[in-house]
């Protein structure tokens, strides 16, 4: 404080000039740039104009950077003209030698001059942004679309884009135009400073963490130090166009990555006007496509590096492919790095370069492959913990005294159990079921409650330490103070076009539409009712499943007795078997079915509420989505763990569905195995389905639309067409991503107790999905345009909700599923044998039952042996009792064992993943650190920005700069040093 008031008043412009920055020493170049084009340091590119008739965005007239009949000056061209090549001058490329009726002042491209295996213009320097296509069809609406196409160009030139076309005599099938867009230097530093892009303004200088020790132990698993960090770490901020001279801009035409370009141009086509129809504005690439005046819109893959040294290579590196490597060394090809050290399946065993995927694809797609990869990476633990635990069950299998009773011929093949289906099933003996009864222990085991336990914990880990990596990526990626895209809070097109009314709004007071608060609570409505009528139809499914498996048993039980070929196998595949894996594989089928309807739906419904922003839109068709497939695919599991054997009654007084069809048993050693069952048929089933939709159909898609391409030369089947014949990835293609995990993640977690296996068939899937992905993402799809994320939005909301109600149901499963409980309350209560604890459970777990007690609809039609009595599971009084048939005190004894348990489990459980939320903290220390000295160098840097702008003003003699406002300056910048 003493040092300031101190200090003497000395006029700025004897002080010493700041040291000069490395983007100063472009300042003078950058100016006489700005001049060339005609361009005021206050100008911009785009004026979002908002009045009370049209509050769209419009797009102003600009003029091109690059303008027909300019020459082509500067180093690019003096480059390419050493380079020996013959591609035209710029002049030369702009003057269009054939003209159509549908391509007005567009070039039309001779192929005599350049290979079409390129991603550039004619002049072979302006890159190829974005590509429209569209046909030529003579329908009634031809003039209709024709005119909206002029018009929609031409206000992209009017935005700055510049526009190259391909007439269709020179496509593939001669049927095809193609549009290619480049958006020149003004453009990108216009829309970068609209869409908040941060850029690099001074090089990384914390030093890096200590290293592990482990590092040596994992250098098999790891990528070339270039393909993990294809670039330098550095501090960055927002863009400017006022303040270029702060960044570090050493080449403009390399400044901006292609996923910042092609992100940068999508922003322009989504709102970009193209007339007026109906009396409404309309707007938009995507309304383009919806009514067929284009037929497809997106940026190209990368072949090759953009460096300064490559543009005298543009020829030779324009025949590369991401199956083969380029012939220049100087020529980098991200797709090709990309093939061979991520979409491989043998680099399984590789960590993912997700820098460069980031840089790629963009944040959005990056995020999804790095939760995917950690979600991989803590599979493992969970993956070996399970198989301990069943090998644990595979190794004590002979030491199971339940199914050695069952097997016993002296204590299982004497026990007569009553029939499992009315009139015409038999009585049957109880080690019939013996080997069953074996494989049951597989799972149904001290280990089952010890592993429930674990992934209560695991999946607290998971999230927590997920948290974690999140907010590292999220500084890395300059992610920190990222608020949802600017493309997410935006309203979306389709919510200005449908809104005709508009109200003030208070924050930016300006006028926006709106819906009214009727018509949204008439959407709500219907949205409402169709997405229960849709559950309401899972459930009907669900149910007509559960009356085949009761009408089917008894002909399994009939055919199984009487085929003397199935006798070799009776006792493997007894009758509940059999009817549990057909009901399961028909419960498969219908799932697959109802989710091809449903997402049809789930869309329809979503865009008839007609959300306000893209985020809302996202995170109300998640919801919908989730809620039919949680339904969808768990329902049947919920059913066999909570229900089935649950209502069963007993011999004489059994309960029934509908009234006609009795409730279904479990077997003898529980209905666990039957769990496993179904929850294997369906988790398996789903994730070959699903490698088969996302890596062999497209494949036969693309083999398919290239059969005729395959076999020309390259210089005939351009760039743009090969990308064209991709499949296309979608808006919602990374949703469709993301669903699948999650219900994945409640395979492993709501029913895991039942499958300790489980973890480890989602390792293997989830192995094989990373590079599936990777592959049809870099050989089989459109490039999907950039976009930003900073985290794996409603869905991290959606695994944290499930990994509480994985609690619960495990719990359950383990008390109410399993026969645990009840051995260990005759274990420990009713047990008679000191030194053979648990033997004579069998026979005390179940009831006995009077033969002659049997009503006639229940009664079999045969007793050839003349039984007296069959047993049951049950814990009832026999019939001599006073209390006959009723429960025993070991039924209530063992229910609240039951409940007591559920009730400490969960405590235990829920008490151990808060403590382990609280001790995790969500960002690393050294991360916050990074944070904290980024935001200084930043406020530093800016400030003494603005203080030299100042010192200029006052040498130059401007009025409105003053002393006090360069002290005012100056003390900023000294108490921004000292906080």
């Amino acid at each position: 404080m003493h040092g300031a008031a101190a200090r003497p008043l000395t006029h700025p412009c004897l002080l010493p000039s700041a040291p000069v920055r490395r983007g100063e020493r472009k300042k003078k170049k950058k100016a006489a740039t700005m001049n060339r084009v005609g361009k005021k340091a206050n100008e911009t590119l785009i004026e979002m104009n908002l009045s009370a008739d049209d509050d769209n965005a419009i797009l102003t007239k600009f003029k091109p950077s690059w303008s027909e009949g300019e020459e082509c000056n500067g180093p690019l061209c003096e480059t390419i003209s050493t380079a020996g090549s013959e591609v035209p001058s710029s002049s030369e490329g702009l003057n269009s030698t054939e003209t159509t009726l549908l391509i007005p002042e567009h070039q039309v491209i001779d192929k005599r001059h350049q290979s079409k295996d390129s991603i550039f213009f004619r002049d072979g320097v302006r890159r190829i942004d974005f590509v429209l296509s569209y046909v030529d069809d003579l329908n009634k609406e031809w003039e209709k679309k024709l005119e909206r196409r002029k018009e929609f160009e031409s206000n992209l030139q009017k935005a700055g884009l510049e526009l190259e076309t391909e007439d269709k005599k020179e496509s593939e099938d001669g049927k095809i135009y193609f549009v290619k867009i480049h958006a020149p230097w003004e453009v990108l530093i216009t829309y970068a400073e609209v869409l908040n892009i941060k850029v690099p303004i001074k090089e990384n200088d914390i030093p890096s963490t200590v290293e592990n020790p482990l590092d040596c132990m994992l250098a098999p698993l790891r990528l070339p130090e270039k393909v993990m960090h294809p670039e330098p770490d550095y501090f960055t901020a927002p863009f400017s166009k006022d303040k270029q001279e702060l960044y570090l801009i050493n080449d403009e035409s390399t400044f901006f990555s292609p996923s910042m370009r092609n992100r940068i141009v999508n922003y322009i086509l989504t709102r970009c006007p193209y007339g007026t129809e109906e009396g409404k504005k309309k707007f938009g690439i995507k309304r383009l496509l919806n009514n067929g005046t284009y037929s497809a819109a997106y940026p190209l893959h990368d072949y090759l590096s953009l460096s300064m040294r490559c543009f005298a290579f543009t020829l030779i590196c324009s025949q590369c492919q991401y199956w083969k490597k380029a012939n220049d060394p100087n020529c980098d090809n991200e797709r090709y790095t990309l093939y061979m050290e991520w979409a491989r399946f043998l680099r399984f065993y590789k960590e993912q370069p997700l820098d460069l995927i980031r840089k790629y694809y963009g944040e959005k797609i990056g995020i999804y492959f790095a939760w995917l990869g950690f979600y991989t990476e803590m599979l493992f633990l969970a993956a070996v913990v399970g198989l301990i635990c069943f090998l644990y069950g595979l190794f004590t299998m002979d030491e199971n005294m339940s199914s050695k009773e069952i097997c016993d011929p002296a204590i299982g093949g004497e026990i007569i159990m009553c029939p499992l289906c009315d009139r015409e099933c038999e009585y049957w003996r109880l080690n019939t079921t013996c080997q069953s009864s074996e494989y049951s222990h597989l799972f149904d085991n001290v280990a089952t409650l010890f592993f429930a336990i674990f992934m209560g914990i695991w999946v607290t880990l998971f999230l927590e330490f997920w948290k974690r990596r999140q907010a590292r990526l999220k500084y890395e990626w300059d992610l920190v103070d990222f608020e949802e895209e600017q493309q997410q809070l935006q309203l979306r097109p389709e919510y200005e076009a449908k809104c005709t009314q508009k109200k003030k709004n208070p924050v930016t007071q300006e006028m926006e539409p709106y819906l009214p608060v009727t018509s949204q609570a008439v959407r709500f409505c219907i949205s409402g009712t169709t997405v229960l009528f849709w559950v309401s139809l899972i459930i009907a499914s669900m149910i007509a499943v559960i009356v085949y498996r009761l009408a089917v048993y008894a002909a399994f039980a009939s055919l199984m007795e009487n085929t003397q070929t199935l006798q070799p196998i009776s006792g493997l595949l007894t009758p509940q078997l059999a009817t549990s894996v057909t009901a399961s594989c028909l419960n498969f089928v219908i799932i697959m079915i109802l989710n091809f309807l449903y997402e049809k739906i789930a869309i329809w419904i979503t865009d008839m509420e007609i959300p306000r922003t893209h985020m809302e839109y996202e995170n109300r068709l998640t919801m919908k989505m989730f809620l039919f497939q949680f339904v969808n695919y768990y329902s049947s599991c919920f059913y066999v763990a909570f229900f089935k054997g649950k209502f069963v009654g007993y011999p004489g007084a059994y309960t029934y569905m509908f009234n006609r069809w009795r409730n279904e048993e479990c077997d003898p050693a529980g209905c666990l195995i039957e769990l496993t069952t179904q929850l294997t048929i369906v988790m398996a089933g789903k994730q070959i389905w699903g490698n088969i939709q996302e890596a062999i159909v497209p494949w036969i898609c693309n083999w398919w639309g290239r059969r005729k391409a395959r076999n020309n030369p390259e210089n005939l089947y351009s760039r743009w067409e090969q990308d064209h014949d991709l499949q296309i990835f979608g808006a919602l293609g990374l949703f469709y991503e993301y669903l699948e995990m999650v219900i994945q993640f409640g395979f492993i977690t709501l029913f895991v107790a039942s499958f300790p296996l489980a973890p480890l068939l989602a390792l293997m899937n989830n192995i094989l999905e990373i590079r599936v992905d990777s592959w049809k993402l870099t050989t089989q799809y459109r490039r999907p345009v950039a976009a930003k994320a900073h985290s794996i939005g409603v869905w991290q909301e959606i695994l944290n909700g499930m990994a509480i109600l994985s609690v619960v149901t495990n719990a359950f499963i383990v008390a109410f599923t399993s026969d645990m409980i009840p051995r260990l309350v005759y274990y420990y209560a009713y047990s008679e044998n000191e030194d053979s604890p648990m033997s004579g459970y069998i026979n005390n777990s179940l009831s006995v039952f009077q033969i002659s007690d049997f009503p006639d609809r229940n009664k079999p039609k045969l007793n050839p042996e003349n039984f007296v009595i069959c047993r049951y599971r049950d814990y009832r009084y026999p019939p001599d009792h006073e209390r006959k048939y009723l429960h025993t005190m070991q039924f209530w004894h063992i229910l609240a064992a039951k409940l007591a348990f559920i009730i400490i489990m969960e405590h235990v459980v829920f008490i151990v993943k808060f403590f382990v939320a609280w001790m995790i903290p969500d960002v690393p220390a050294d991360v916050k650190a990074k944070i904290k000295r980024e935001k200084y160098l930043t406020q530093k840097i800016l400030h003494e920005y603005e203080l030299e702008k100042l010192k200029e003003r006052l040498c130059q003699g401007d009025k409105r700069a003053t002393e006090k406002e360069f002290i005012a300056t100056e003390g900023r910048m000294e108490l921004s040093r000292a906080m």
